[in-house]
Order: structure tokens, then C-alpha cells, then sequence
């Protein structure tokens, strides 16, 4: 599986920005989905969790509420609605497939800024 990552972009506190993330490959549907961040100094984090067929989602404390996790099966695409942006949730966004506890693939990442 490939994954082609792209949204990202600067936007003020309070705004929203859409993340979408392309699979390439018919087993896009085998996967559970996921968005990682990484912060400059700071460790990868999950920050949400959408599953095969996207009947169950998770979320990070930190982002409940203001961002949205969805998937299109149809045509291989996952996506990220981050609403009411933070300067914290400025970092690299990366979107993953997994299978259990293994994120077995990763996009190459999109800059998220959010500026005060």
C-alpha cells in the first residue's frame, strides 16, 4: 500500500483545514487507517483511528471533538477535518495503515501550521 498525504497548509488559530490521504492498491479496505503528528521535539502521536469499515473511530485526548476521522472506501482515501486549530496542533501529519498493533505503511507526511 501507498499513501499519498496532502491538506496541509497555514491557518490561523480557530480555523479548520481538511487532511486527505490516498491509498494506492485494491486491499485498502483490509486496513484500519490512522493519523499520526510529530511536533518539532517531540515524539510521533496517534491522533486518530478509523477502522475497515469505518463503523469505529478513536481519538487523542487532546484533538475529541474538534477533529473528525472519515474514510471513503470507494475511493481509497482517508481523511482528516481538524476544526477549531490550536497553535499546538502544529506538527507533520502522517497518515498510516494498520492491521492490530502494526502500522505496517506511512504517507510521506503533510506540514500542519497553525498560527496565534
Amino acid at each position: 500500500v501507498q499513501l499519498q498525504a496532502s491538506g496541509g497548509g497555514l491557518v490561523q488559530a480557530g480555523g479548520s483545514l481538511r487532511l486527505s490521504c490516498a491509498a494506492s492498491g485494491r486491499t485498502f479496505s483490509s486496513y484500519d487507517m490512522a493519523w499520526f503528528r510529530q511536533a518539532p521535539g517531540k515524539d510521533r502521536e496517534l491522533v486518530a483511528r478509523i477502522s475497515r469499515s469505518g463503523g469505529s473511530t478513536l481519538y487523542a485526548d487532546s484533538v475529541k471533538g474538534r477533529f473528525t476521522i472519515s474514510r471513503d472506501n470507494a475511493k481509497n482515501t482517508v481523511y482528516l477535518q481538524m476544526n477549531s486549530l490550536k497553535p499546538e496542533d502544529t506538527a507533520v501529519y502522517y497518515c498510516t495503515a494498520a492491521r492490530g498493533f502494526a502500522y505496517d505503511y506511512w504517507g510521506q507526511g503533510t506540514q500542519v501550521t497553525v498560527s496565534s
